[in-house]
């Protein structure tokens, strides 16, 4: 498998993915059409489907470069060769992603057809097992896998809760850091 990151986009394409992202962050990808984001974009359909010739196209590359955003943190997670460390690397990386793009991996982390895909798609698989390895290190329990799902989760919801709509992204992350730290016995 290639990185992610190392796909690249034509302009049009990225301009596509941008709109297309927008839109499912607001509606989900079931509530939102090529038409919509043919409309958010000011061109015709037609214009998006010579970028992408479907909608699961644009969410699977969407994906793609929503998780080529975490490769060099889970990169530089694994090199560590130390779990502890690894997992504080990586912490980091996932917070700081999180708060930079709010709205986002909410998406990416709770739409049901984005999941479906991502189960279905090997590439994505082979990723979200690197980086839960990474975060749970040799323990594949249930208890260490849900203990993993409810830390991305908290901090997925976190970062877009309304209680937290007016702090500032440095207290923010600050506060996410240290409290997923505790969580994990860091």
């Amino acid at each position: 498998m290639g990185r992610f990151s190392d796909i690249t986009r034509s302009a049009a394409q990225t301009r596509v993915l941008d709109a297309a992202l927008a839109l499912i962050a607001e509606y989900g990808v079931s509530g939102t059409s090529l038409q919509m984001i043919a409309d958010a974009m000011g061109v015709t359909k037609a214009a998006v489907y010579k970028q992408f010739k479907t909608k699961e196209e644009i969410v699977v590359a969407i994906t793609e470069r929503e998780l080529g955003k975490l490769e060099d943190a889970l990169d530089a997670a694994e090199a560590t060769g130390q779990a502890t460390q690894a997992r504080d690397v990586l912490l980091g990386r996932v917070i700081d992603l999180a708060i930079d793009r709010r709205g986002a991996l909410n998406v990416l982390e709770f739409d049901p057809v984005i999941i479906r895909l991502q189960a279905e798609h090997e590439p994505f698989q082979r990723f979200v097992e690197r980086l839960y390895g990474a975060l749970l290190g040799t323990d594949d329990s249930v208890a260490a896998r849900l203990h993993a799902a409810m830390l991305s989760s908290a901090i997925s919801v976190a970062v877009m809760h309304p209680l937290v709509a007016d702090i500032d992204d440095d207290t923010l992350r600050t506060q996410l850091l240290e409290m997923t730290r505790r969580m994990l016995g860091l």
